[in-house]
């Protein structure tokens, strides 16, 4: 009698039933390290398969990039404004969410360029992938690269295809098909607009995927351009959306991004999570087959009522504060790349043998004028900056842009003027918030060409923030992974955010998504 061969361990039978998931998952406890967007999204995840979850963030409020600033009644976005809409899991998340009846698209008008030699400001041509552009003599391409610059550019149509390789700086390969002029008028404005970063630190197969390869196929960038613009418009027209430059589709909220955080900080407590502001997290550490999260929380039990003058004298928000130990299952950090390698020390020690990133610091001071050579939109929805021509690198007429900041700012106009770039400090970073202004508003009448005075600035807010690494930065991919390695060795640790995923929401959150669910399958199934 031959007996049957054993059934191997992942077998269906050997898998766990829904009833003991369930049982399981309501006895593990999940802390969060951080309250961005990341650290929401993995909390939400967590929570809604029955975990018990603890979100600690060290601020006074959740949302990381995503925050809002009140100028003199006008409630607007401060940060983020913004998602890029490629991937479609930013859509989906608002459809859960039931706030796909805010989603709004930029109202149509075009950017303009500033900075431009000889020329000084233009509207940034239509029709290029990241400010390359499909036609060398097209009007708007010839008024800023100069017919010099055309002439240079339309080499590349002639150019031997036996010279054609893989070049993976952007930068590199702009110059050397098209010349110096529109990487440094065309290109360069936009990838340190979007990226804080130069054209030649940018790869080209991650920032504009499919142009290395369309260029060997057709034998010129320009006709690359051409070809990836043209597949982008035929998808379009199959699926009957509107056809747009790749990575260039975006939607905002109505009632700015932080409608978003609000409604999953909502969700998680209404699931039984528990998210605690106040409390800075200062160690993780093994505690036998789990993990103890250790804080130095604000005393919620204090309430202002027992304050005295004393008190404020003696450093009463020094003292008002409790230490926290957390026991956990798992712990996921949504921090920055600082705070989360910090953290990191005692629990995943191999992580400190990888290569940190460099991570720009940016300020972004908001300006609401009442000036009204501001009305009808002088320089479209927004300027970029040739690099080196002007202080700031960016700038974003909100009011224009977004129909919702206009009826919200009645006769009045925002502006958002931003500053910093990879290796370029913000040049607002030593000065006050009355300096930073006035600067902002120096440069925000210098980009859009109208005389703006002091008398004009109604109200403004700064906003300071880590920008993480792109993904698009060479190198970028390489750094993510090996530290995602050092951190997933570690069971029950996790880590989402920018600094691993690359920035903008359309990356954070399906990586945060996916993240938790690693997290979550390892503390359940294994």
């Amino acid at each position: 009698m031959t007996s049957k061969p054993a059934k191997p361990a992942n077998s269906e039978s050997s898998r766990p039933e829904p009833v003991d998931l369930a049982a399981r998952a309501a006895t593990r406890h999940i802390v969060v390290v951080g309250g961005g967007v990341g650290g929401l999204i993995a909390a939400r995840e967590c929570v809604k398969v029955g975990m018990h979850v603890t979100l600690l963030e060290a601020a006074d409020a959740v949302g990381g990039a995503i925050r809002r600033a009140e100028l003199d009644g006008v409630v607007v976005d401060a940060g983020a404004e913004s998602y890029a809409t490629r991937g479609g899991r930013v859509r989906a998340l608002l459809a859960e969410l039931d706030l796909s009846d805010r989603i709004v698209a930029p109202a149509a008008g075009g950017a303009w360029l500033a900075g431009i030699p000889g020329v000084g400001a233009a509207p940034l041509p239509v029709g290029g992938i990241l400010g390359i552009p499909g036609n060398p003599f097209q009007e708007d391409v010839r008024r800023v690269i100069g017919w010099s610059g055309a002439w240079r550019a339309y080499l590349d149509r002639i150019r031997p295809p036996l010279t054609i390789g893989h070049n993976q700086s952007l930068g590199r390969l702009v110059s050397s098909r098209m010349g110096a002029k529109v990487r440094d008028r065309l290109v360069a404005p936009v990838t340190t607009g979007v990226y804080s970063a130069s054209p030649d630190d940018v790869d080209a197969d991650i920032a504009a995927p499919g142009l290395n390869a369309a260029l060997t196929s057709v034998g010129s960038l320009s006709g690359a351009v051409q070809a990836l613009r043209e597949q982008g418009a035929a998808r379009a027209a199959q699926a009957q959306v509107p056809a747009q430059a790749p990575g260039a589709a975006v939607e905002g909220l109505e009632g700015g991004m932080t409608v978003l955080v609000e409604a999953l900080v909502a969700d998680i407590e209404k699931l039984g999570g528990v998210v605690r502001t106040g409390a800075r997290v200062t160690r993780i550490a093994s505690s036998g087959d789990g993990w103890v999260v250790r804080a130095d929380a604000a005393d919620v039990g204090l309430k202002d009522s027992d304050a005295t003058d004393a008190d404020a004298t003696a450093g009463l928000a020094e003292e008002a504060t409790e230490q926290l130990d957390l026991a956990a299952d798992g712990v996921v950090l949504a921090t920055s790349e600082h705070a989360a390698r910090r953290l990191l020390e005692e629990a995943a020690p191999e992580l400190s043998l990888t290569t940190a990133a460099d991570a720009p610091e940016i300020e972004i001071v908001t300006l609401l004028l009442a000036a009204r050579a501001l009305s009808g939109a002088p320089r479209g929805t927004g300027v970029l900056t040739v690099p080196g021509s002007h202080t700031a690198k960016a700038l974003t007429h909100s009011s224009a842009k977004w129909d919702w900041v206009r009826e919200a700012a009645g006769d009045r106009h925002l502006v958002r003027v931003s500053f910093g770039a990879q290796g370029e400090p913000a040049a607002t970073a030593g000065l006050d918030d009355a300096a930073a202004a006035r600067v902002a508003l120096r440069e925000a009448s210098a980009l859009l060409g109208v005389p703006l005075a002091e008398s004009d600035l109604v109200d403004a807010h700064r906003a300071r923030y880590v920008q993480s690494q792109p993904a698009s930065i060479i190198g970028s991919g390489a750094r993510r992974e090996a530290a995602r390695r050092a951190i997933q060795a570690v069971p029950g640790i996790a880590a989402v955010g920018a600094w691993l995923a690359g920035t903008g929401l359309a990356q954070v959150i399906p990586d945060a998504q996916e993240e938790a669910d690693r997290l979550r399958r390892s503390l359940l199934w294994d």
